[in-house]
């Protein structure tokens, strides 16, 4: 399948959107489930975030990316929807480190 630049990148942030929002409304999962399934967490993809805004020029801080990704403050996030993790998810955390 033949695409222009512009309709894949259009595609892609559409995608993206739609996984962002997706994330938001399932604050149920937890970020080290997240981490130790798939390698990546709400984290990572904010870090992208700000990489990518860095990449361009865009002034964005960790905070900013961190709200476009939770929907609010990392801070208010964590009080509202994280828990404390259990000792397997840790060790299945470290396990699955390496690398990242």
């Amino acid at each position: 399948m033949k695409m222009d630049d512009r309709t894949r990148t259009e595609l892609e942030a559409a995608v993206y959107r739609r996984l962002v929002e997706h994330l938001k409304s399932r604050a149920d999962v937890q970020n080290i489930d997240m981490m130790n399934l798939a390698g990546f967490c709400r984290n990572c993809l904010s870090n992208w975030m700000k990489d990518a805004a860095d990449a361009k020029g865009v002034p964005m801080t960790k905070d900013e990316s961190r709200e476009i990704v939770y929907g609010m403050s990392y801070e208010e996030w964590r009080k509202r929807f994280q828990k404390e993790a259990s000792g397997e998810q840790k060790a299945a955390f470290e396990k699955s480190r390496p690398g990242h």
